[in-house]
């Protein structure tokens, strides 16, 4: 009998991304030499099934503290709309009814986006791969697991249920196509809210501004003058990274299957291509940088189930988006606007 692999419960992913100064020995701490800037303001929390943290620069102590209280705040409230875990939100009541009337608009909102994301990357990106999570999540849970993953035809019977195409989206009513369909927002939620929260800061007034909720996004960068570094996690040792990038008014979102696999050889991970029902395995990692974290999220996951040649004629279709898809044989595609440090 093979021994199950833990697979997971939900489909939260591992952290990729970290800020320099913690990822790299201090590489990120500001230049002691340069003029004196406002006080640093740092909140960190378990958010969106990870840690989170919201950083900013600004002189008054009490107006900071507000300011990000309310943001955090406004995460746990979305988080409610979108969580899979909370048999309350609004999303797990669509999945489980199959429709939802009078849907919050930020759903509405939200998986809109999404749509356009599905129809940019051919279908790449969906939110209703679902089904095949909880199949191979059952699949790999089992004692007696073929470690070659679900049968054909169970695989079959879940991507009848898959496709954004069935979904129907409008301010008084969401309908999922058929019975058994279901919605996961992983993939762009992540982003969303961090959108949201940087936003919400920048209308307060705060500019130098870093907001990790797994995807990350900058306002200015550090009041020293300098950007801010993100280390990429290396998939071979998370803990360290690969390549560390500037980031100043932009987002970076990273996905990777090895940070959420079903078996202990990762060959099965949370990555699917909605097309086929496997999950993809043309890459190690794939980074997106893109001026909104929206964006940057949806892309890193839709363009991890496209071999190079079609994710790169993606990417041609955003001229403000950068990528590094780090393949499986090692090496490194770079495409569009993917900045050095200075």
């Amino acid at each position: 009998m093979n021994r199950p692999y833990p697979a997971p419960h939900r489909t939260g992913r591992r952290r990729f991304l970290k800020i320099a100064a913690a990822a790299a020995g201090g590489a990120a701490l500001p230049n002691r030499s340069a003029p004196s800037f406002s006080p640093r303001h740092v909140e960190r929390d378990f958010l969106l099934g990870a840690d989170t943290e919201i950083q900013l620069y600004h002189p008054d102590a009490q107006a900071a503290r507000a300011a990000i209280a309310r943001c955090l705040a406004e995460v746990r409230r979305l988080e409610a709309i979108f969580s899979l875990e909370q048999p309350a939100s609004a999303l797990s009541r669509l999945n489980r009814n199959g429709r939802l009337i009078d849907p919050p608009p930020e759903l509405v909102a939200l998986l809109g986006r999404a749509a356009h994301f599905s129809r940019t990357t051919s279908g790449a990106f969906d939110v209703t791969v679902q089904p095949l999570w909880e199949l191979f999540r059952r699949h790999f849970s089992a004692g007696d697991a073929d470690l070659n993953g679900p049968a054909a035809g169970d695989i079959g019977r879940a991507l009848s249920r898959v496709g954004y195409q069935q979904v129907q989206i409008g301010p008084e009513r969401i309908a999922l196509g058929c019975d058994g369909a279901a919605i996961t927002l992983n993939g762009i939620a992540q982003g969303f809210i961090t959108d949201r929260v940087t936003e919400m800061l920048r209308a307060q007034g705060f500019d130098h501004v870093l907001v990790n909720m797994g995807e990350m996004r900058a306002l200015l960068g550090h009041p020293d003058g300098t950007p801010w570094r993100v280390g990429i996690a290396d998939p071979d040792r998370p803990w360290s990274s690969f390549r560390t990038l500037p980031l100043v008014g932009q987002s970076i979102a990273t996905s990777g299957g090895y940070g959420t696999p079903f078996d202990a050889s990762g060959r099965h991970h949370h990555l699917f291509d909605p097309r086929s029902g496997a999950s993809a395995d043309h890459y190690r990692s794939v980074s997106v940088l893109a001026p909104d974290a929206t964006t940057a999220d949806a892309l890193s996951t839709g363009l991890s189930a496209l071999p190079p040649k079609a994710a790169l004629a993606v990417l041609n279709a955003y001229p403000n988006v950068g990528a590094l898809l780090l393949t499986r044989n090692g090496g490194l595609l770079r495409a569009g606007a993917v900045p050095d440090l200075p």
